[in-house]
């Protein structure tokens, strides 16, 4: 596979989750983005599910973003309760964040409720992963996704160091004899 190709529609998911890691609660969230993934056209590699500990969310993402995954989408722990220490794990592994993404979803979360301007959660790029973190519960995390999904494929081939979209129309236009147009 090539570096340009490194970043092609493969993604994880992992539910941060007490209840759910010790078997006490159903994952609804996961299972969700899994298939909002799919029905966007992403190829589902993993799901997991962890405890609201920061150390095994730092760890899991270590691990996804090392065995080449593109996307990772974390759903759970963004909010305020002490437990809730997924931004936390994003930032400790990340190697710079995304603050443009998290306000995005932020925003698009206060159109639904005012909540949203509680959330923590923040995106960030670990080596050639993107990870963004999103809202634990079924209806915040499929909103997050929707709101996400017009530019996850173009910040994907970006931090993947694959050329944008834009770049690539650019170039076939200027090798078919066309003018790109200066943007």
């Amino acid at each position: 596979m090539t570096a340009g190709m490194a970043w092609k529609g493969r993604a994880a998911v992992v539910t941060v989750s007490d209840r759910s890691a010790a078997g006490e609660r159903e994952d609804e969230s996961g299972p969700l983005l899994a298939r909002l993934l799919e029905r966007a056209g992403w190829e589902f590699l993993e799901g997991r599910v962890v405890p609201d500990d920061e150390d095994a969310i730092a760890r899991v993402l270590a691990e996804l973003a090392a065995s080449g995954i593109p996307l990772v989408l974390t759903t759970g722990g963004t909010g305020l309760s002490p437990r809730d220490r997924t931004p936390d794990a994003t930032r400790a592994v990340a190697d710079r964040e995304i603050p443009g993404i998290a306000e995005a979803l932020r925003a698009a979360g206060l159109a639904e409720t005012p909540h949203a301007m509680l959330s923590r959660a923040t995106a960030a790029v670990l080596g050639a992963t993107l990870i963004v973190n999103l809202p634990g519960s079924p209806r915040g995390a499929e909103s997050g996704f929707h709101a996400l999904e017009p530019v996850l494929e173009h910040a994907v081939r970006l931090a993947a160091g694959a050329p944008s979209a834009d770049a690539e129309h650019r170039s076939a236009d200027l090798a078919g004899g066309g003018q790109a147009d200066a943007r």
